[in-house]
C-alpha cells in the first residue's frame, strides 16, 4: 500500500514533485556523517524570504479541513491517561505522529501530515501528549521534552494490535526531540522501521537562550501563554507543588522550566532538566533508519545546536537546509499555491526503495 505514494506525488530525483521549482534543483547529497552544511533539496518560496515568514505563514494561512479521526483513550499505570487519534484503516503501514509543544490535531503540520500520509496509504495515529487532547490530564505532572514513557506505551499497543504491520514514526519539534531520545535509548529496538524528526531542539539550553532574543521572543511568549493556561487548568483539579501566583511573572522558558517543569517531573532544576532531556547526546546511539530535517535559520535555536557529523548514529541521515524556519519549509512559485515540503519529503522517505526495512 505504501506504493500509493507514487500516485499522490510524482517525485523526481530531488524528492520534490516533478514540475515544481524545487524539483528542478540539483540532486542533494544526503548528510550521513558528513560536514555541517546545507545539503537539502528544499528551496524556499521566493515570496517567503527569511525564517520568520517561513515559520509564521503555515501557522496563519494554512487552512485545511480537519481529517476524520477516531479517538481512543489509553489508561496509564500511574492513574493518568493519554488520548490517541486514529485515521481510517486502509491496511497500510502505521505512522505514529508526535506533535510539538502544546500542539494537537489543530496544528498546521499535524493536519497536513495526516492528509498526506493517508493519501499515501498509511494509517496515521496521532499521540496527544498529556493535557493536549482538549481535556486536562489528572495528575500534577504533564509531559516534557524528554518524556519517552508514553511513546513507549503507545508503540507497544500498536504492536499488540497490528503485529504484522510496519510502523513508522514522525516527530515535530518537541515531538522530534522525544522521538530521537527514545530511539537513542533503545538502539536495538525493532518496533519502528523508519523515523523522521523535523525542526528538533537538539540542545534545550541553546534553544531556551535563543528564544530570549530578538523576534524569537514572540514565539516564546505565544507558547508560554499556552503553558500557563494548561498549568492553571491542571491546578483546578490537582494539587500542584508550585506557586501559581508566580505563573504570570514567568517571562522565559528557563523560568517556567525551572519553577514548573523541573519540580513536577523530578528534575533538580532547569539545568538538570535541559541536560537530561535534550536529544543531542542520544543521537549517536540511533541505529534505526532516521531522517532529520532541519533549517539552519530556525528561529528557535542557533546552528550550534545541530549535532556534528561525529554525533550521528549509524542510522541517521541529517538533511540541512539554509532556510525553512521552524516547521515551515514552504516552497512553490505562486503565493496562492504554496507547497508544504515536509509532507512531501516525509512520504518520499517512507517509500524510498533503497532504505532497508528495520523490522521485516
Amino acid at each position: 500500500p505504501i506504493a500509493k505514494i507514487a500516485e499522490s506525488f510524482d517525485y523526481g530525483a530531488t524528492g520534490w514533485p516533478a514540475g515544481s521549482a524545487a524539483g528542478q534543483q540539483a540532486v542533494p547529497v544526503p548528510l550521513v556523517g558528513g560536514a555541517l552544511k546545507p545539503d537539502s533539496a528544499f528551496r524556499p518560496a521566493w515570496w517567503l524570504p527569511g525564517p520568520q515568514l517561513q515559520t509564521q505563514f503555515p501557522q496563519l494561512f494554512r487552512k485545511q479541513r480537519q481529517p476524520l479521526l477516531t479517538r481512543e483513550r489509553i489508561e496509564l499505570d500511574d492513574g493518568d491517561f493519554i488520548d490517541i487519534d486514529w485515521s481510517a484503516d486502509n491496511g497500510g503501514p502505521i505512522v505514529l505522529l508526535l506533535h510539538g509543544l502544546e500542539g494537537s490535531i489543530h496544528s498546521h503540520y499535524a493536519t497536513g501530515l495526516i492528509h498526506s500520509l493517508t493519501r499515501c496509504g498509511c494509517l496515521v495515529v496521532l499521540l496527544n501528549f498529556r493535557g493536549c487532547s482538549g481535556e486536562s490530564n489528572r495528575l500534577p505532572r504533564s509531559y516534557h521534552c524528554g518524556d519517552t514513557g508514553d511513546v513507549d506505551t503507545v508503540l507497544r499497543r500498536l504492536v499488540n494490535l497490528y503485529p504484522q504491520r510496519l510502523i513508522y514514526t514522525v516527530g515535530i519539534s518537541l515531538g522530534g526531540n522525544v522521538l530521537l531520545k527514545w530511539l537513542g535509548e533503545n538502539p536495538e529496538q525493532t518496533t519502528v522501521s523508519k523515523a523522521v524528526a523535523v525542526s528538533v531542539p537538539f540542545s534545550l539550553d541553546i534553544a531556551a537562550h535563543r528564544l530570549e532574543r530578538g523576534f524569537s521572543r514572540l514565539y516564546q511568549a505565544q507558547r508560554l501563554y499556552k503553558l500557563r493556561r494548561s498549568t492553571r487548568s491542571r491546578a483546578a483539579h490537582a494539587a500542584l507543588p508550585i506557586d501559581l501566583d508566580r505563573l504570570s511573572r514567568m517571562k522565559s522558558f528557563r523560568q517556567f522550566d525551572d519553577q514548573v517543569t523541573a519540580p513536577l517531573h523530578g528534575f533538580d532544576g532547569v539545568d538538570d532538566y535541559y541536560r537530561r532531556a535534550s536529544s543531542r547526546p542520544f543521537i549517536k546511539n540511533i541505529r534505526t533508519p532516521t531522517l532529520i530535517l532541519h533549517a539552519l535559520d530556525d528561529p528557535f535555536m542557533t546552528p550550534d545546536a545541530v549535532p556534528e557529523d561525529n554525533e550521528l548514529g549509524p542510522g541517521v541521515q541529517l538533511e540541512l537546509s539554509a532556510a525553512g524556519g521552524h516547521v515551515g519549509f514552504v516552497g512553490g512559485i505562486l503565493p496562492w499555491k504554496p507547497r508544504y515540503w515536509i509532507d512531501e519529503r516525509v512520504c518520499a522517505y517512507f517509500q524510498a526503495p533503497g532504505l532497508k526495512q528495520h523490522n521485516t
